[in-house]
C-alpha cells in the first residue's frame, strides 16, 4: 500500500481525497451556516425561525437547497446565455478554491504555499468577476447597476483588507498561514496572539470583511432602493443557489482568515490545553456568529456612507498602521511584539 501511494497515480488519489475532504467540510458547514444565520436572526427578533423540517428545523437548509436544484432554470430571452450561466459558477468556484491554502491544524492544509495570503487575496479578488458578469449578462439595467455597485464596494474594501494584512506580514516576516500561526504561539495563550498588538486593526478587518462579502449593513448590491435583488434579480433555481453558496463560503473564508491572522488559528487560548483543528473550527463558528449578529442588529448604510467609510476612514487609518507597524518592528518597540521574526517569540 505504501508503494502504491508513492506512485503518481497514488499521489493523485491522495490529493483527490484531500480535495473531497475540504469540499465536504465546507459544503456541510454551509448548511449549518445558513441555518444558524436564520436562527440567530429569528432569536434577535423574538421569533422561532426554521422549526418544521427536521428536528428544530435543522434540515430546512437541505430542503431549500433541493428546492432550488429541482426548479426550472429561467434564462431571460435577451441575455447572453453563456455568460449568464458562467457567472454563478465563477462565483462559487472562486470561493471554493481559496480554501486550498487554509490550514485547519499544523500540517492540515491542502496547499502549504509560502505566498498563501497572496493566493487567497488574488482568488477573492477574482470573485467580483462573477458578480459583474451576472449583472451584465442579464441584459437589464437594474442587475447591471447592482453589479457595478458591488464591484466598487468589493474593490474599495479589499484595499483596506490588504493593508491590514500587510501589518501582520511585517510582524511575522512570512505570508504563509502556518508561519503566522506559529509566530503567535508564545506560551501566553490568547494574550500572545496578534489581536493584542494589532488591536485596532481587528475591528477594521472585521468591518471590511462585512463589506467585502456584501453582508449587512453593507448589503448595497442587493439594491433594495430599486426593490430588486441587484445583480441576482434575473437568476433562479440552481444558478441563484450557486451565487448564494459562493457568498456564504466567502463569509466563512473571512472567518477563517480572522482566526488565522489575529486569533491564533488552531492554537489553544489557554496554555497547557492541546492545540488542534477543533479550536480553529470553533473560532470560525464564533466569528460567523458575530457576522450573523451584525446582520440582525444594524441598519443598512447609504451607499455614499459606505464609500466614505472605506476611502476616507479605513484606508488612511490602515495605511498609517502599516507605517507604525514597520517602525515598531524595525526598532523593537513594545518588547518585540511587532517583530516576531527577529525576537523568535
Amino acid at each position: 500500500m505504501a508503494d502504491f501511494f508513492s506512485t503518481p497515480f497514488g499521489i493523485f488519489v491522495i490529493i483527490l481525497a484531500q480535495c473531497v475532504a475540504v469540499l465536504g467540510f465546507v459544503m456541510i458547514s454551509l448548511l449549518f451556516l445558513v441555518y444558524g444565520d436564520r436562527k440567530i436572526w429569528a432569536a434577535v427578533q423574538m421569533r422561532r425561525g426554521p422549526n418544521v423540517v427536521g428536528t428544530y428545523g435543522i434540515l430546512q437548509s437541505v430542503a431549500d437547497a433541493l428546492k432550488y436544484v429541482v426548479k426550472e432554470v429561467v434564462i431571460p430571452a435577451g441575455s447572453d446565455k453563456a455568460v449568464f450561466i458562467m457567472a454563478p459558477m465563477i462565483s462559487f468556484v472562486m470561493a471554493m478554491i481559496a480554501w486550498a491554502a487554509i490550514p485547519f491544524a499544523d500540517g492540515w492544509v491542502l496547499a502549504d504555499i509560502n505566498v498563501a495570503i497572496l493566493y487567497v487575496m488574488a482568488i477573492s479578488s477574482l470573485e467580483v468577476y462573477g458578480v459583474i458578469m451576472g449583472g451584465w449578462a442579464s441584459n437589464s439595467k437594474y442587475p447591471f447597476l447592482g453589479s457595478l455597485r458591488s464591484a466598487a464596494q468589493m474593490i474599495s474594501y479589499e484595499v483596506s483588507i490588504g493593508l491590514i494584512i500587510i501589518g501582520v506580514i511585517i510582524s511575522t516576516g512570512s505570508m504563509n498561514f502556518g508561519q503566522i500561526v506559529h509566530a503567535q504561539d508564545t506560551g501566553f495563550g490568547l494574550f500572545g496572539w496578534y489581536w493584542l498588538p494589532h488591536f485596532p486593526m481587528v475591528f477594521l478587518f472585521f468591518i471590511s470583511c462585512l463589506a467585502e462579502t456584501n453582508r449587512p449593513p453593507f448589503d448595497l448590491p442587493e439594491a433594495e432602493s430599486e426593490l430588486v435583488a441587484g445583480y441576482q434579480v434575473e437568476y433562479s433555481a440552481t444558478p441563484f443557489l450557486l451565487f448564494m453558496a459562493g457568498e456564504y463560503i466567502a463569509i466563512f473564508l473571512m472567518c477563517a482568515l480572522t482566526s488565522l491572522l489575529f486569533f491564533g488559528g488552531w492554537l489553544s487560548p489557554i496554555p497547557g490545553l492541546p492545540d488542534g483543528a477543533l479550536w480553529m473550527v470553533g473560532k470560525m463558528a464564533f466569528f460567523f456568529f458575530l457576522f450573523a449578529m451584525v446582520k440582525a442588529i444594524t441598519p443598512r448604510y447609504r451607499y455614499d456612507q459606505l464609500m466614505r467609510l472605506g476611502w476616507k476612514v479605513f484606508l488612511p487609518f490602515s495605511l498609517v498602521w502599516v507605517v507604525f507597524t514597520a517602525f515598531a518592528a524595525k526598532f523593537g518597540w513594545f518588547w518585540g511584539l511587532f517583530a516576531r521574526w527577529t525576537t523568535g517569540v
